[in-house]
This record gives C-alpha cells, structure tokens and sequence, in this order.
C-alpha cells in the first residue's frame, strides 16, 4: 500500500514515541478534537491559501487542532507593516511553546496583502480598499472599495479561512491610530488584551464593508482590530515582540491569563 510522505513521517513520530514511552498522538482525520496534536501541526502547517491580484502566493500558518480556534491577520493594508514581522514572531514563539497548543487551533496569516505591501499602498494591485470589501449589510459599492462584495481574491482568501476554521475569536493588526477596537461580542476581549500593552480601547464604530463589519456584526465572531503606532513600523520583531507579545497571547489564551513571555 502506497503511503503519503505526511502518513510516513506520522508513523515514524509514533514509533519514535513508542520507543521513549510516550502516548502516541490519535490519527489524523479526528483533527479538529486530537488531545495531541500531529507532529505537522506542532511545527505549523504552512498552506498556500490562495494568489494576489500579481499571483503573489497568500501563505498562512495553521498551529494545534483543538476546538479553540483563533484567526490572526496581519497586513490587510499593505502601507500597515509591522504586524508581519509581529505576527512571524509570534509563530516562532509557538513552536517554542507547545502548551500553547493544548485545545487549540491558531490559524496565522501574516501577510494579507502582498501587492499592497510590495507597493507600499493600502489597497491592493487592483486599487482597492480590502477591509472595504467584505460582505457586510453596511458595506458601499464604489471603485475603491469594489463594485461587488469579495471582488478581490485576497478578501475572498479571508472569507474562506474563517468559514473553514470558524474562530472563535479573531485579530486583525493595523497602525497607526494606536488603540485596541473591536466588533461584535469583543467589549471583555479588548479589555483583557490591553491590560498587556499601552494602548486603549476605543470604539471606533464599525467600517463599511470592514472585516470588523462582516465578521463581528454579520458573523457574530468577537474580532479586535490592533491598531499599533506608527513608530512601531521601525522596530526589529524581538523589540515588537517584547511591546505587544503579551497583548497578542492573551487573546490566544483568553479568557486565561498568559503566563510571562
């Protein structure tokens, strides 16, 4: 029988788990409910979820299998850069931390905008305005926002990741208006998260056809939007790392307290 490079190297992490003692994790199609998860997920699964308007590959990194699924985007505006460097500093510190994983699936997507970001604009290669382009009751058609609702792959990759995983909870980063908002059922999140960091929640108010719109009033799904300083855009990561690492881990561990960095 044929087997799949990905079945060899879980036959091979049992054998070597059997050999240490260890339990051996369950089979894979149980993936959602799996006390232990896959030697795969422990590393982060790398995925390409879908191209750019310039077929740049949109890659996010699928962390744990539990039934707590948390969605971290960072990017959407490809001029908002230093949730990249933030959010890959965050999957390092992931695959450093295990226990973290424990009944939980984090889905990370780092760059949501590539064109924008290899172009410094806010709107992608197509001139629009992604956090305008979902498919929110308040959301307006124009040429900056998209003549239709998910006009542009990269919104459309979003919209596909949330209805595969269903978050619990989700985390767009942006800059520079320096506070934590949020939309729908989020009021307990967003106070929870700024108790790591020095910036204050505001409610900003729902944006038309914002991922805040479609996800927290359309959806239900609590969603902060982190709003850094702009001055955050010349940090290193392990500088950005130490300013905001307990603000993005208590959202993973919520309504837990993160332990120390």
């Amino acid at each position: 029988m044929n087997r799949s490079p990905f079945t060899l190297a879980i036959c091979a992490l049992s054998a070597m788990l059997a050999l240490a003692g260890c339990r051996q994790p369950t089979p894979y199609p149980e993936f959602r409910t799996l006390p232990y998860p896959t030697a795969a997920a422990l590393l982060g699964q790398h995925h390409i979820e879908g191209r750019s308007v310039h077929n740049i590959p949109i890659m996010s990194q699928v962390f744990g299998q539990g039934p707590d699924v948390v969605l971290i985007v960072a990017a959407i505006h490809g001029d908002e850069p230093a949730g990249t460097p933030l959010v890959r500093r965050l999957a390092q510190h992931l695959n450093n931390n295990l226990q973290l994983l424990n009944g939980r699936t984090i889905i990370l997507l780092p760059v949501a905008n590539p064109d924008g970001v290899a172009r410094n604009t806010r709107e992608n290669a197509a001139g629009v305005d992604l956090n305008r382009n979902f498919e929110a009751a308040n959301r307006v058609n124009t040429p900056a926002t998209g003549l239709v609702p998910l006009s542009e792959p990269e919104t459309r990759i979003i919209k596909d990741l949330i209805k595969q995983y269903a978050p619990d909870r989700i985390v767009t980063i942006h800059q520079p208006l320096a506070c934590i908002d949020y939309d729908g059922p989020a009021a307990a999140l967003a106070a929870g998260m700024a108790e790591y960091c020095d910036l204050p929640v505001k409610k900003l108010g729902a944006k038309p056809g914002s991922l805040g719109s479609y996800a927290g009033l359309t959806l239900g799904i609590p969603i902060i939007t982190l709003e850094l300083q702009q001055s955050d855009s010349q940090l290193a990561p392990e500088s950005l790392w130490r300013k905001y690492a307990n603000t993005l881990l208590s959202a993973i561990v919520y309504p837990e307290t993160p332990a120390s960095k």
